[in-house]
This record gives C-alpha cells, structure tokens and sequence, in this order.
C-alpha cells in the first residue's frame, strides 16, 4: 500500500535573518510537502517547487482548513492523483515579517533573498530526494509572492529552471501610487513613521487604511533602503506636503519587473527558463492587469518564450488556479 503524502516542518537557525532591524524571529520552519510515495520508492528523486506567500499571509495559510476550499495539501494530492502533474515536492518559506513581507528582497527589512537562495533551497536539497539542479527546480506565487518568485528567477536563473508569476507586483504607477497618495494622511492619524511602527501589533482594527499604510511602508524599506537612516529607509513622499520625492521614487523604479526587464543581464536569464508562466484576473483590485499585460508585451519584445492568461476574476481568492499553475511549471522540471 502507498503511504499518503504528508508535511514535514524542516527547523532552520537563519544566519541570513539574524539580528535583522525589525527583531523578526530567524528560528522559522519551512513547510515541506511531499507526495504520495515518497517513503516506499526509495531510490525516486523529485522535482521542487517553492511557492512564496502574498503580502500578509504566512506559510500556514497554505496548509489550514478552509471550509470553502481545498487546502494546498490537498490539492497537490489530486492534481497528482487524476495525473494532472507529475509527483512534486513543495516548499513553503516562512518570510512573515513584522511588515506583513518583504517582498523577497535583501533589504532593511531582512536578507529574505539570501535566507531563500542560500540557506532554503541547500537545506531542502540535502534533507530530501530532490533533483537537484535549476533544470528541476521552480519558484511561483500570487501576489507580493508572484514579485518575489520573479525577480528572484530572473536574479538567480543558476538556481530557478521555471517561474510562474500569478497576479504579480508591478507597474508602480497603478499598484504603489494610490497607497502613496494616501500615505501621509495616514501616518498623521498613527502620529507618525515611527509611532506606526512602534504600534502595529496592537492596532486594532487592522483596517484596509492600516494594510495599505503597512504595505507602503513595506515597500518603502525594501526599494528605499538606507542604512544611515534612522527608520532604515527613505520616505518616499515628504511627510508634510504628501508629495513623491522624486530622487527616491526613481528608487523604488528600479525593482518594477516593468523596468527590470529591459535590462539585457534579466533577458538573458528569463530565456534559459524551461518555463515561464504569467497571469492575472482582468477585474484584479489593484489593476496587477495592466502590468502583467505590460509585462507579456515586453517578454514578446524580447523574444522571451512564455505562456500569459488572463481570466474573469479578480485578486482575491483565486488559489483555484493553481490549478493551472502547478501543472504547467511541474510537467516542464519533470522534463
């Protein structure tokens, strides 16, 4: 009888994230799931994928019951069962922050690349059967995680084989402005940078103001860092008049996957991808279409081999179509 899949929690002491600025815990477990079989067929080695969590969930969330849906465990199970997919092993970091994220950036936030790049992925390696090479291993996610599986693709191709990108971080001009132009009122309601960070456990109601003042700020230290300041970043709007800074803001330009791409060092590295895959819902809240339809133009621009959808939903609530996702990035490591 095969064994059923199950989940391990991998223990890591983080060098990459001890001592970071926020006093975020650099003791974490990474969430492994692996497939039915694993424990029987002994000599079989698998492909992996890491999926990065969105902007204010954790690893967990992947993992909990939902009374309306399926848990990730779950799902893997019978896309693998119903032989949409190939038997995967999947890794789930642990990259909660005091913020909510960090955009899987090393920044003042954390080394949340390095913890990913150099300490996860050899520890994932060296506990379990993988496959061991970037050409069997990929890096998807939604959201702030569909940000971090692409840009840490397209920085570390020596490491990542496929991408799936869904709902990704980008177009700073539809997805950062809006909180931007609110940012100053905000902190002058909490009294301030400093007092707003000083208070973000015990705020309550944890409101949409507060998520979109936290996401800002979030964003402000990963693209704005700067360790001679007092906050570890530079604000990107001056705090009295609430107006973009112009010096910062080009800043923050530079890690827009709309703007990374036209570097020719990130086109070489998305053409050795066996696999890239980009979608969207078209009626996405935060308008994450218009940069994901941006971002399709542009790999078509460049000759880029990928595959783009977009389909009749919106941000929210939509893990249904890793459904898509999985399949698609485990055929190709599979290969």
């Amino acid at each position: 009888m095969t064994s059923p899949s199950r989940i391990d929690m991998l223990p890591i002491e983080s060098a990459a994230l001890k001592g970071n600025r926020l006093g975020d815990p650099h003791q974490r477990d990474l969430i492994v799931y692996l497939p039915a079989g694993y424990d029987e067929q002994t000599e079989r080695r698998y492909p992996v994928c890491f999926l990065l969590s969105s902007h204010g969930r954790t690893s967990y969330y992947h993992i909990s019951w939902n009374q309306w849906d399926e848990t990730l465990p779950q799902r893997l199970d019978r896309l693998i069962q119903t032989g949409q997919m190939p038997p995967v092993i999947v890794a789930l970091p642990d990259a909660w922050t005091r913020f909510g994220g960090s955009q899987y950036l090393d920044s003042a936030i954390g080394n949340y690349s390095s913890y990913l790049i150099n300490e996860l992925v050899p520890l994932v390696d060296v506990n379990y059967r993988t496959l061991a090479s970037r050409e069997h291993r990929g890096i998807l996610g939604h959201s702030s995680g569909g940000y971090g599986a692409l840009v840490n693709a397209m920085q570390h191709p020596e490491v990542f084989g496929a991408i799936g990108c869904r709902a990704g971080d980008m177009y700073w001009e539809y997805t950062a402005i809006p909180g931007l132009s609110h940012f100053h009122q905000q902190l002058e309601k909490w009294g301030g940078i400093e007092e707003f960070i000083a208070r973000i456990p015990e705020t309550q109601p944890k409101s949409g103001a507060f998520w979109e003042a936290i996401h800002t700020v979030m964003q402000s230290m990963a693209y704005a860092t700067n360790p001679d300041s007092p906050l570890g970043f530079d604000p990107p709007v001056d705090l009295e008049t609430g107006a973009i800074i112009p010096e910062v803001w080009e800043r923050w330009l530079q890690f827009d996957p709309i703007r990374m791409i036209d570097r020719p060092e990130y086109q070489t590295a998305l053409k050795t991808m066996k696999s890239i895959f980009i979608e969207v819902g078209r009626f996405d809240e935060y308008q994450l279409q218009v940069g994901s339809r941006l971002l399709h133009r542009k790999l078509d621009q460049y000759g880029i081999i990928h595959t783009y959808e977009e389909f009749p939903d919106g941000h929210r609530d939509t893990s249904y179509r890793y459904d898509v996702a999985f399949p698609m990035m485990v055929k190709a490591l599979s290969e």
